[in-house]
């Protein structure tokens, strides 16, 4: 990306007093331009920064869910087979399935509790239909 220089609108030698005003409209609007153009690349590099930080964090909370996962799984087999000491190990597996169905029944329901409270966006929404009812009749 190359830096920012405002550019001379004159020739050298020629006096700044004989610059038309059009030379230094074209002039500034290119150095205007030129900066925008800057600002857009720099954003741009800015965004592709962030979201491959993003794609990282988001790789380790899958890694994360993954360990979790594993953990969960050896614990209820643990519990199974500690269970199967005491009873048969069909029956220790079943007390072990019912377990994770309340827990699984709990967390549906606190889900679908919660999700209910979720609105819609209701001003976006009204906005957006006065921006689309403009642009079916512009002049009002």
């Amino acid at each position: 990306m190359s830096s920012f220089s405002p550019r001379s609108p004159q020739q050298p030698g020629q006096d700044p007093q004989d610059t038309s005003v059009g030379v230094l409209l074209a002039t500034v609007t290119s150095d205007v331009q030129q900066l925008f153009r800057q600002e857009v690349e720099l954003a741009k590099a800015e965004v592709r920064q962030e979201a491959t930080k993003a794609g990282k964090a988001a790789g380790m909370y899958g890694g994360a869910g993954l360990a979790g996962y594993m953990v969960a799984l050896l614990l209820t087999l643990a519990a199974m087979f500690a269970l199967a000491n005491v009873m048969d190990l069909g029956w220790a597996a079943l007390i072990v399935a019912a377990i994770w169905a309340v827990i699984g029944a709990v967390l549906y329901r606190r889900g679908r509790d919660r999700m209910r409270t979720v609105s819609k966006p209701e001003q976006t929404i009204d906005t957006l239909k006065e921006d689309a009812q403009w642009a079916r009749h512009p002049i009002r």
